[in-house]
């Protein structure tokens, strides 16, 4: 007596019909199944796009509104004693010092924060990224030398080189941008050094090399790829610190200058008026501690996502 082929055909628990076949996922995929089941990432993400659509659209609102960033109502934005009017139908927000728009002014603000908290990070994960892929493949003299570097500029007093550059050079907005771009890269390239160590000894690597690979082909096709992943979440937690970098050196006059409106020079403006304009220096302050919460918050979710052991983070979280 023969006996039947094994079938290996998974059925349902009725038998009628084949289960659904297993598909592997990539980490990427498990990943973003991960951000979508998270509340706080979805929660932040739609935060930070509300306010990235204030910023593209603050044109607009001034238009709508009938007046500019800068306009000032002398009569009507000003007390008969100088002192600014509070938030009602007129004014949202209420007015600063000069009776200009607080609400206005905000969402311009907006626009220079999300610009220097985004290029100053893209720019110091760009160099990051390629210092430390150099430090970590290379290894030896060379990373001896980048190292070195690396802890030198981690190093360096933020704030005493930023107001020594600024009394040389000037303040500007460029230069926000290359300060806060100089003190951060460097953390990054740390981080993706110690990544790159670990992946330069695995196999395929070493298959890479013996197969004739160039250096340039190993790093930025066999290695940077295994490295984006730690690469993003980094850099959606550099932003709320360039955001913040930013907003620290226009409160102390070293970055962008008044009258253009950004969170940091409001907040120095509405010093002497805090007892008697509360929302002066209120909407402002939330301004920023919202975005960099929702940056924060977003890069947390980011991290976890990315961690193998994120089911256990998503879950208490959904």
């Amino acid at each position: 007596m023969t006996s039947m082929p094994a079938v290996a055909v998974a059925t349902s628990t009725s038998g009628a019909t084949p289960a659904a076949a297993i598909h592997g996922r990539s980490p990427w995929q498990l990943a973003w199944a991960r951000l979508r089941r998270d509340k706080v990432a979805i929660g932040s993400a739609v935060v930070i796009a509300v306010i990235v659509l204030l910023a593209l659209f603050a044109p607009l609102i001034a238009h709508v509104l009938g007046h500019s960033p800068d306009t000032q109502f002398r009569t009507t934005g000003l007390s008969p004693d100088g002192i600014p009017v509070g938030p009602g139908s007129t004014f949202y927000f209420g007015t600063d010092d000069l009776g200009r728009d607080v609400f206005l002014r905000v969402i311009y603000g907006a626009r220079i924060s999300l610009l220097v908290g985004v290029i100053a990070a893209g720019l110091a994960v760009l160099v990051g990224v390629i210092v430390g892929l150099l430090a970590g493949y290379f290894a030896g003299t060379v990373d001896g030398v980048l190292s070195r570097l690396m802890d030198v500029v981690l190093s360096l007093p933020f704030l005493v080189f930023a107001i020594a550059l600024v009394s040389l050079i000037g303040p500007s907005l460029l230069i926000s941008v290359a300060v806060i771009a100089f003190f951060s890269w460097a953390s990054v390239g740390r981080i993706i050094r110690g990544q790159v160590l670990s992946i330069r000894e695995k196999e395929y690597i070493e298959a890479s090399r013996l197969s004739g690979a160039s250096d340039l082909r190993i790093m930025f096709v066999d290695i940077l790829p295994n490295v984006l992943a730690p690469t993003i979440v980094y850099a959606t937690m550099l932003i709320p610190l360039s955001i913040v970098f930013e907003s620290t050196m226009s409160f102390l006059g070293i970055g962008v200058l008044p009258p253009t409106a950004t969170w940091g020079n409001m907040l120095s403006e509405s010093i002497p008026y805090y007892r008697v304009a509360w929302w002066f220096v209120a909407f402002p302050g939330l301004a920023l501690l919202i975005t960099t919460m929702a940056f924060n918050l977003l890069g947390d979710s980011v991290r976890d996502a990315f961690d193998p052991r994120g089911d256990r983070f998503g879950s208490a979280r959904g």
